[in-house]
Order: structure tokens, then sequence, then C-alpha cells
């Protein structure tokens, strides 16, 4: 809608590399239930860190909310103004957006995290992504990619459509 406020940015949050460090130590001494468990509480901090950034971000930082009262009920069912889709997740599938936001944010330098050569963020417990704020954002998954659409991308992201189709391949329309 014209004149509705609208803002996009970007986020990255950390569990710390604590974590991988303590589920290895615990792995070597055959711990493996409890490595995963630290895993699984560092994973969910991550997680909780995100939805926390992302309320303060909304109420505070921005004010598209300011009045908003966070239930349980209300977040689980995504109940609010905005979202923060996750490159990787099928709203937003190419991983290597994730450049993008470490470079924008500077999120190495800041916060100690990389990525590999996969494109997974290292500390595992970890998460990034992008915060729209306009009321009618909705989370939605891109369907099956046709071949004139991956051209089309890989021409504005200065790729080849061959390495395009690499990344995408499990949303590609066609055989390659």
């Amino acid at each position: 809608e014209r004149g509705t406020p609208d803002w996009i940015g970007a986020f990255c949050v950390t569990a710390s590399k604590g974590v991988d460090e303590t589920a290895a130590e615990l792995r070597a001494n055959n711990a493996d239930m409890e490595a995963i468990l630290i895993q699984s509480l560092g994973d969910r901090l991550a997680e909780a860190s995100a939805e926390r950034l992302h309320w303060l971000v909304r109420t505070r930082l921005w004010g598209s909310s300011p009045e908003e009262a966070m239930t349980h009920e209300r977040l689980v069912a995504e109940d609010y103004r905005g979202i923060r889709p996750a490159p990787g997740y099928p709203a937003c599938p190419d991983h290597r957006s994730k450049t993008l936001i470490f470079d924008l944010l500077g999120a190495e330098k800041a916060l100690g995290v990389s990525l590999t050569e996969s494109m997974a963020i290292s500390p595992a417990s970890s998460i990034s992504g992008w915060l729209f704020a306009h009321p009618d954002a909705r989370y939605f998954g891109v369907g099956k990619i046709d071949r004139d659409q991956v051209e089309d991308y890989a021409s504005r992201t200065q790729q080849t459509v061959e390495e395009t189709e690499r990344w995408l391949s499990p949303y590609l329309g066609y055989e390659r």
C-alpha cells in the first residue's frame, strides 16, 4: 500500500563457538548424548536470539509495532508484523545470499562467525537472515524454478547458469 512505512534489514546471531568446542570435547569423551544436547541447546539459543532481535527491531528500533504484546501463542503462529526469512529456506533458497548479509554486517569481525565452502555458518549454532517490516509481508515458499528464471537470476547475480543450477538444484522445475 502506497505510503505504508516499510523497512528491510539483515541480522546474524550466534550462540558462540563454545557450543561446538564443548560438543567436540564431549564426543571425545564418549558422551555423545550430552554432545547432542549441547548442540540442540545452542541451536535453540540462536533461534531464541533471532526471535528476540526481531521483536526488538519491530517494537523499539524501527517502531513498526511499538505496542506489540508478544505471547507464546502469537509467536508460534507468527502473528506479528514482518518476517525474517533466512537464506537456504523456502522463501530464500539461495544459500549464497549469506555472503551479502555477512558483508553488510561485518559479521565475521563483529561476531567471529564465518561461512564454510557450502555456505553453512560456523559455529553451527548461528543464524543469519533478512528482516522485512511491511505489514503485508508473509512467509512463502519458492516453487519450482524454470530455466528462464534461472538464467535471469544468474545474470542479475553475475553467476554462471551452471553454478546457479547447482545451488538451486532442489528447486529446479526442469532436468539439467
